[in-house]
């Protein structure tokens, strides 16, 4: 019988220090990853992998049954026809989600803040290992900081990379979503 009881809760649990899945000790699970810049990226990725699913889902959906029918008639098997036929036409739907995903990630604080990035770090990572923080974080401390060339000139140029990059990132989808449809992969 599992123990459900005498799951570990707090810094331990967070940490990966001793953590026994269901209180099974003999199946333990340590993550070492702390407050680094991995950690960051898997929750990152956790936080955008739904929506790349269901757009990718909703644009494999979005190809006309008859193209699928279509390549069975003509003799190609079902993985011939879903990496020949099916993902070609909802690659543009597919790119777009995760770009849209993507542009969302930049802006999100919140889950990183929870995992602990909320530190104010004044060096850059030389490592996957290292802490990190997020670009609004650093530009909220740098606006709270007295000298008027970290409020005005360096909290200014943050904001204005982080603009540019969200822009890149849907400029990059919508030039996909209508180069692809040009060249005839979508219909």
């Amino acid at each position: 019988m599992v123990n459900l009881v005498n799951l570990p809760v707090g810094e331990q649990a967070l940490g990966g220090l001793n953590f026994y899945l269901f209180g099974v000790s003999w199946l333990e699970i340590r993550l070492r990853f702390g407050r680094s810049l991995l950690s960051g990226a898997l929750t990152m990725t956790l936080l955008i992998l739904p929506i790349v699913i269901i757009a990718s889902r909703e644009a494999i959906r979005a190809v006309p049954n008859s193209i699928r029918l279509a390549a069975y008639g003509l003799g190609a098997t079902k993985w011939q026809t879903v990496s020949q036929q099916v993902l070609p036409i909802a690659l543009p739907g597919i790119l777009t989600g995760m770009i849209l995903a993507l542009s969302r990630a930049i802006g999100e604080t919140a889950p990183l803040i929870i995992m602990g990035a909320f530190t104010y770090v004044p060096f850059l990572p030389q490592s996957v290992w290292d802490q990190f923080t997020v670009m609004p974080i650093q530009i909220y401390n740098w606006i709270t900081l007295p000298q008027e060339d970290y409020r005005l000139h360096l909290a200014a140029a943050g904001i204005i990379v982080l603009i540019s990059v969200l822009l890149f990132f849907n400029a990059v989808a919508v030039f996909l979503k209508k180069n692809l449809k040009k060249n005839g992969s979508i219909a």
